[in-house]
């Protein structure tokens, strides 16, 4: 049976400040939880008795009540568990020879989920994300991961410093509205793409560091359309480009 203390305890990893205190985060779901044990230190486990618990050795059986009253989703899923944060630290990122992403200022916690199931999906192993972009263990981003986060590492950082150091060696897409049609351009196997905030796009200091321009143009051209595509959208559909053989 779950204590007071103990309910309290899991329901303040709901806020960032108390995360970073206690280095832990909430998962929930089988596919999302059983994703991340390979990855992850696993502190606890709570299920139901629908849920086979696959550790033992951290599994906790709770009732279907008890699992409402940590859960952070209108329907449980008969699984949650704790994962113990990992130490990212962004001068041990591996970049070279390969395709990364760069976030800045992202502020929709599903939008960041998203962006980091589609990176899984295409084979991105590194994404650098600006301090005012949305945390990465925000309980809603880590459902919409649907466990891509234990693929993918993600990395907060002065953004502008790390492209600064990694544009003498590879190139650096920003994505931009007066950017070369995506479909037309030559691209890279390596590389970083920068994705920009959902309602201002990049930066005008970051663009500077860019030292290419794409854009997904719409079709036909000059069809009155809406104004532009949602970041999650848009990433998937840049890095399907990039991938696409050649």
């Amino acid at each position: 049976m779950l204590s007071k203390n103990r309910i309290k305890y899991i329901k303040s990893l709901s806020i960032k400040k108390n995360r970073y205190e206690e280095k832990c985060f909430v998962a929930e779901g089988s596919k999302t939880v059983e994703d991340l044990l390979s990855s992850f230190v696993c502190r606890a486990m709570y299920g139901t008795e629908r849920y086979i618990g696959i550790r033992p050795d951290c599994f906790e059986l709770i009732t279907p009540a008890e699992l409402k009253s940590i859960s952070n989703l209108e329907t449980p899923q008969d699984v949650l568990a704790l994962f113990e944060m990992p130490e990212n630290i962004c001068d041990s990122m591996d970049v070279s020879g390969k395709l990364s992403l760069a976030l800045e200022n992202i502020q929709d916690a599903g939008n960041l989920g998203t962006i980091i199931r589609v990176a899984d999906w295409f084979g991105i192993e590194n994404i650098m994300c600006s301090i005012g972009t949305v945390d990465v263990y925000n309980c809603k981003t880590v459902q919409a991961t649907m466990g891509a986060l234990a693929r993918v590492n993600v990395y907060y950082c002065d953004l502008k410093t790390c492209l600064m150091k990694l544009s003498s060696e590879m190139p650096i897409y920003a994505t931009s509205l007066d950017g070369a049609d995506i479909y037309a351009a030559e691209l890279s196997k390596n590389g970083v793409v920068v994705m920009g905030n959902e309602g201002n796009g990049i930066s005008y200091e970051l663009k500077q560091i860019c030292n290419s321009k794409l854009l997904i143009p719409n079709y036909p051209k000059g069809r009155k359309t809406s104004e532009s595509l949602n970041v999650g959208i848009a990433t998937a559909v840049i890095c399907a480009e990039f991938r696409r053989p050649r």
